[in-house]
């Protein structure tokens, strides 16, 4: 079957620039999911350019994206961005930890992937396993490591640069949207100082700012709202069969439509300092309230996972009270000092206010197949909801484990230390 099409040749099909392409659901973090609309002549154009500017991509290199090839990171730098350039393309179905926790470095050493592109959550997974299991493999093929979905914390970053890209790989810490297409701000690689938790300037052509609720440039270092002011290639030409929803949603607040000005609304809160570098720090409704402050649960779970010992951490609201559910490193245990030094750390990164009314201690956090750590349900778990469908999730038995020490079975690890 195979030789049959064997050098064979495909006439390709013309189509119009603003011809659909696709229709991407988003994931709904803020609200319900939203069928972004993108076309056919300006997408293309971006992702081929930023995977060939950001990801350093060649005709003869082999790429891996760890994404679900779902998602709008698999359709854009799995799919069309490589293969518009030619480049070999890997593609995997299954977990990063089966048959062991080697498995992705035993795949890097066995196609000799060049380029690796994978979410934050993922490399703190890996720190958890420990570094034993890269340094069993040849990683000497890598040449370029990048992250995507999330912010990174400085910590995190400097240890995939160490063990993984064995301090000689640049990594490119990407931020983009569903919406967006394709990258919007990074650093490009061989030509931008790197800072380990900072994704980096907006992309050439691209007119990324950050400002205040009336749409003023911040200070540097003042938190903000993240906005593109001009158009790009990659944008979203709508939303399908919603284009009310589509102006109310992504072009009201900051736009002036009488002087035919309009700015994109990120829905990011981010900060930028005085080289231009951007710091994102979540979505702006991706926030908790405590007393008469609200502070950004993404913000808040970066403090914890600075600290020395700690591999994740997931922030959840429940019944009036903040939870902090924290899975330890390899080696360490959820223990006094452990609890002390998260404190601590919040204390000196945030201030006092922050600490959340408890800490659960956990070896892993609930996680779909995808390495996506599922925040609902550690929500549902706290209020003692119905958790319906888990068969999603690839580690189910946290789940009761939980649930056990969130009863009182082990109700220590939500006391406060005397």
């Amino acid at each position: 079957m195979t030789e049959r099409y064997l050098n064979a040749e495909v006439d390709p099909v013309v189509r119009d620039s603003e011809d659909d392409l696709f229709v991407m659901y988003t994931s709904g973090t803020t609200g319900e999911p939203k069928a972004v609309r993108h076309t056919t002549g300006g997408y293309l154009s971006h992702v081929a350019w930023s995977s060939h500017a950001v990801l350093d991509l060649e005709p003869d290199d082999t790429h891996w994206c760890s994404a679900d090839i779902g998602w709008i990171t698999g359709h854009s730098y799995i799919v069309y961005g490589p293969l518009a350039l030619g480049a070999t393309t890997m593609m995997y179905e299954g977990t990063p930890d089966y048959p062991e926790k080697d498995r992705i470095w035993e795949v890097v050493e066995r196609y000799d992937v060049d380029t690796f592109y994978t979410a934050p959550t993922a490399v703190r997974a890996f720190m958890k396993w420990g570094p034993e299991h890269p340094e069993s493999h040849d990683l000497s093929s890598l040449r370029l490591l990048g992250t995507v979905g999330e912010p990174i914390n400085p910590r995190a970053w400097k240890w995939y640069y160490k063990h993984i890209g064995g301090e000689s790989c640049p990594v490119v810490d990407t931020w983009w949207q569903a919406e967006t297409g394709g990258m919007m701000v990074t650093t490009l690689p061989g030509v931008s100082t790197m800072k380990p938790g900072t994704a980096g300037p907006p992309l050439p052509g691209i007119d990324a700012e950050v400002v205040d609720p009336d749409g003023e440039a911040v200070a540097s270092g003042e938190a903000g709202y993240l906005v593109v002011e001009r158009p790009w290639p990659g944008m979203l030409r709508g939303l399908a069969g919603d284009d009310d929803r589509f102006v109310e949603e992504y072009w009201q607040e900051y736009s002036d439509p009488d002087a035919e000005e309009w700015t994109y609304s990120a829905g990011d809160g981010a900060k930028i300092d005085d080289d231009g570098y951007i710091t994102l720090l979540g979505r702006v409704d991706d926030v908790i309230s405590v007393g008469d402050h609200r502070i950004g649960t993404m913000e808040l779970e970066s403090a914890i996972v600075g600290c020395e010992g700690v591999a994740e951490a997931a922030i959840v609201g429940a019944a009036g009270e903040v939870l902090a559910y924290v899975s330890t490193e390899q080696g360490h245990t959820g223990d006094a000092a452990l609890r002390s030094a998260v404190v601590a750390g919040i204390e000196a990164d945030i201030g006092e206010v922050a600490v959340p009314d408890h800490i659960v201690f956990t070896p892993e956090l609930p996680k779909t197949r995808s390495g996506k750590i599922m925040r609902r349900l550690l929500e549902d778990i706290a209020t003692g909801a119905e958790l319906g469908d888990i068969s999603a999730l690839r580690n189910p038995e946290i789940v009761g484990e939980l649930r056990a020490r969130l009863a009182g079975e082990t109700r220590s690890y939500l006391e406060p230390e005397e």
